[in-house]
Parts: structure tokens; C-alpha cells; sequence
């Protein structure tokens, strides 16, 4: 089915809607990388106005992918609900923004139509809104998740604390762990990113933090980031798995690009199940994304790419994920040119995910060779925190050494908290009071009375 629109005496014609998706979406260099960005700012307004009018229901019988060759779209269409789309079912994508933006739409009705979205209608109704349309949208859809802790609530916002180390010394390790602890982050996780991807040096990291969660009690997961397959082959050895990680994209092709499939996920989902490690809730898979993934694979198949990247969500929901992190920054200005479309697609990502039920994080971040600075950081972490992002990343001087990209410090997830009034996770935040390292308010406590964890943690790692 082709769209029309006409500004003044030009008309505009979109051959089908997928086209039609790919121009209304605000500028980004991996759309102009892929040949499928409007061509002017008059023709992304007109695209903007025809995709106004489509109806939600047309998403149902419109695949961008085909239903025969993508089982990202067999997942979405066979899982979708008519029953919980009923109640949006005769709505436009333009009547449906302002449904989401309405007073009268809360987080009991957007809990409601969760099962009734496709990853295109959410992806279509974001290309119609503002930034802040984004964060007052997103914020009355908190998604909560458990296992050791509780991740999500309304107020609070956690910290992936990731104390990566570029040989994977594991006192290189542990040092930036306990660095970041003394600062309160970790609540999210303690995710390492190994430089190797040897099963052995991965078992050795996992029982490392675990010895060290076990030891001090700290109600919190791990994670190593290492490939889906290698984390099975861990939990089939009696590794310490907590949380199991891959990274996942919205086309069956990219998905294969990352040697994985829904089977796959779902053999690790059960792995993981299978050790029943969580305390007080069994959410856990941890998934990372990103904007640009399947073009970079050459398996977007014509796809803008922030549509791409809502499909990935799917796939994720699919295994109800304890953290999703859209590392938003990471693949570079090839897809995310500068700050200003670096800030857009986060917040974009964000109100995605939170609508698809997702419990959405955001690596805060930037390569050295992009249009960005820590200012445009700065920016966007405020927004997410504005938004209710449900976590950030803590990373020694925001700086990774072994990844070499920039993302947000320790005293960034201080400065939000503070700036912003939100809250650790409570199990965490109970335990952070009771090792004097915050108070009753969760400010952080002197360097004195640190002391005591400090110096047990010091001999635990044989430092004199």
C-alpha cells in the first residue's frame, strides 16, 4: 500500500510503509548511510503528517519484514494480543500520541495495552513526538523486575556498575568493583566485559564476584558479557551464573550475525532458570542493543534503523529480561552522528522499551571520534533521570580502559540521584547503610567510617 501527502503544491509519495516509517524519522547518519532518510525537512514533515493517519491496525497487516523469511516477525505477530489491543485498536498513530500524552492514560492503562503493541506501532507513534513527549510518555510506564534486588520502582534508578580491565586481572577488577561500591553503585550489577572470551577466565571472574557478594552479603547480581553459547557451557561446569547476557538485534539475519536465535535464547533462558539463584525474583536475562546494529550487519533490509531497534525489544520481552541497556553511543557517528542525535535516540529507545513492557536501561556514551563531548552526556542522563530510566552505567572516571569508549562515572549516578531525588534499589540501600557507606538518606558517609568494609576487602584481595 503506497501513502500520499501534499505541502503547498508538492506531493509527496511513500511506495509502502516501511518507506514511509524510514523518512518520517528524525535525521540520523545511519539512515543517510542506508539510503532511506528523507531527502529534505519538508519531505520528513510530510512523511510525519501521512504516517499521522495510518491506523494502529494497519501494523497487523503491513510486516516491514516478511512474516515467512523473519522469525523476529512470527514473535511479534504470533504473540501479539487482540485482546489487550482492543482498547486501542481504532486509533491512528497520530490519535494514539495523544492518547499516551493524555492526563486521563496512567500506568494501569499503559500496563493494560502492553501485549496489544508491536514494536512498529510504538516505534511509528515515537517518530511523531518531541523529546519531551518522550520522557512524559515514558515516565507513567515504570517496569519493575527482580532477582537479588528490586530494579524499576518509581523514585529510583540503579547503577550497572562495570569494572572492566584490559588484560582481566582480576585485582584490576576487584579494585574498581570496590571502588564503585564505596560510591553506592552496583545495584543493577556488577557486569564485566572480558577481554577474552576463554570459558576459564570467565568461570574464574564470575567466582571472584561471587565470592565477594557471598562474603559481604551484598544483595546484588553479577554478569561476564561473554557470548550466550560460553555462559551455558559456564552453568553446565557449576559456574556462579546470576544473570546471562547477549547482545540481540530486531532481524532475524543480525541476530544470526551474532550466532544466535530465538531457540538459542530460549535454551539459555531455561539454563539460567535452572540454577534458581534469585532471592527474591527470577528475572534474569540481561540484553544489550544498540541503533545501527542490523545496518551495520547488512541485515536491516530497508528498515530505518530506530524501527530496527524497537524490533530487538521484542525479543527481548519475549524472556522477561531482568535489564535491557540500549548502549546507545557505542557503535559510533556512522549511526548516531553527534550529541544532539545521540540525546534523541536514547530517549527514544527509553519510552520504546518502557512501552513494550521492557525494563530499560542506557549506556550513556560516546566513541572519541563522534560530534559529542560529556556535556551532551550530561544532557541526556538528565533526561533519562527526569524519564525514569530504570538504570545507567557506572564506570571508573567514565572513561572504559578496556573498551575504549566514554560513558557515565560513579559521581554522575551521585549527581542525578541528588539532582533528582531518586533512590538505590531498597534491598541494596539497606545494605549500604548497614556497611556505613550511606546513610538512612543513602548520602554518602565519610571516607572514615568506610573503613571497616575497606579494610576487610583489602585482605580479601591479599593487598597489604
Amino acid at each position: 500500500m503506497s501513502y500520499t501527502e501534499t505541502i503547498g503544491s508538492r506531493t509527496y509519495r511513500f511506495a509502502d510503509l516501511k518507506t514511509l516509517m524510514a523518512k518520517a524519522s528524525p535525521l540520523r547518519s545511519g539512515d543517510q548511510l542506508a539510503g532511506v532518510a528523507a531527502a529534505s525537512e519538508e519531505e520528513r514533515v510530510a512523511a510525519k503528517m501521512a504516517l499521522a493517519q495510518v491506523p494502529l491496525r494497519t501494523f497487523l497487516n503491513e510486516a516491514l519484514i516478511p512474516y515467512e523469511s523473519d522469525e523476529v516477525t512470527r514473535l511479534v505477530i504470533d504473540d501479539h494480543s487482540p485482546q489487550a489491543f482492543a482498547e486501542i485498536s481504532h486509533l491512528t498513530v497520530g490519535d494514539f500520541r495523544n492518547w499516551l500524552l493524555s492526563s486521563t492514560t496512567d500506568a494501569d492503562a499503559l500496563t493494560r495495552i502492553t501485549a496489544g503493541l508491536t514494536p512498529e506501532m510504538v516505534a511509528a507513534v515515537s517518530k511523531l513526538m518531541r523529546n519531551q513527549d518522550l520522557i512524559a510518555a515514558a515516565r507513567k510506564r515504570p517496569v519493575i523486575t527482580r532477582f537479588r534486588n528490586t530494579i524499576g520502582l518509581p523514585g529510583h534508578m540503579s547503577v550497572r556498575l562495570q569494572p572492566n580491565h584490559p588484560t582481566d586481572d582480576v585485582k584490576g577488577i576487584a579494585a574498581s568493583m570496590l571502588d564503585g561500591l564505596m560510591y553506592g553503585c552496583g545495584d543493577a550489577m556488577i557486569g564485566i566485559n572480558p577481554a577474552s572470551d576463554n570459558l576459564a577466565a570467565i568461570t574464574k571472574l564470575l567466582l571472584m564476584i561471587d565470592d565477594f557478594r557471598q562474603r559481604y552479603q551484598v544483595p546484588t547480581q553479577s554478569c561476564v558479557l561473554t557470548h550466550v553459547t560460553n555462559t551455558i557451557a559456564a552453568i553446565e561446569k557449576g559456574a556462579p551464573v546470576d544473570l546471562v547476557f547477549q547482545s540481540i538485534a530486531g532481524t532475524e539475519k543480525a541476530n544470526a550475525g551474532f550466532g544466535i536465535s530465538l531457540a538459542l535464547l530460549q535454551e539459555a533462558y531455561e539454563a539460567g532458570l535452572s540454577l534458581n539463584r534469585g532471592t527474591v525474583g527470577n528475572n534474569l536475562m540481561y540484553f544489550e542493543t544498540g541503533q545501527g546494529s542490523a545496518l551495520s550487519a547488512d541485515a536491516h533490509f530497508g528498515v530505518d534503523q530506530q524501527t530496527c531497534e524497537v524490533r530487538a525489544y521484542a525479543v527481548a520481552r519475549k524472556f522477561n529480561p531482568f535489564l535491557v541497556n540500549t548502549v546507545v553511543g557505542f557503535i559510533g557517528p556512522e549511526y548516531l552522528y553527534d550529541g544532539k542525535q545521540i540525546t534523541r535516540a536514547g530517549l527514544e529507545d527509553h519510552f520504546c522499551g518502557k512501552l513494550l513492557g521492557v525494563p530499560m536501561g542506557c549506556d550513556i556514551c560516546y566513541t572519541n571520534h563522534a560530534e559529542a563531548d560529556q556535556d551532551d552526556m550530561d544532557n541526556l542522563l538528565t533526561l533519562l533521570g527526569v524519564a525514569g530510566i530504570n538504570f545507567i552505567m557506572g564506570i571508573p572516571g567514565a572513561d572504559d580502559v578496556m573498551l575504549n569508549y566514554q560513558s557515565t562515572s560513579f559521581h554522575d549516578a551521585l549527581y542525578v540521584r541528588d539532582v533528582l531525588g531518586l533512590r538505590r534499589a531498597p534491598e541494596f540501600e539497606e545494605w549500604l547503610e548497614s556497611m556505613q557507606i550511606t546513610d538512612a538518606r543513602g548520602a554518602l558517609l565519610s571516607a572514615s567510617s568506610q573503613q571497616p568494609l575497606l579494610a576487610g576487602a583489602n585482605d580479601w584481595m591479599g593487598i597489604a
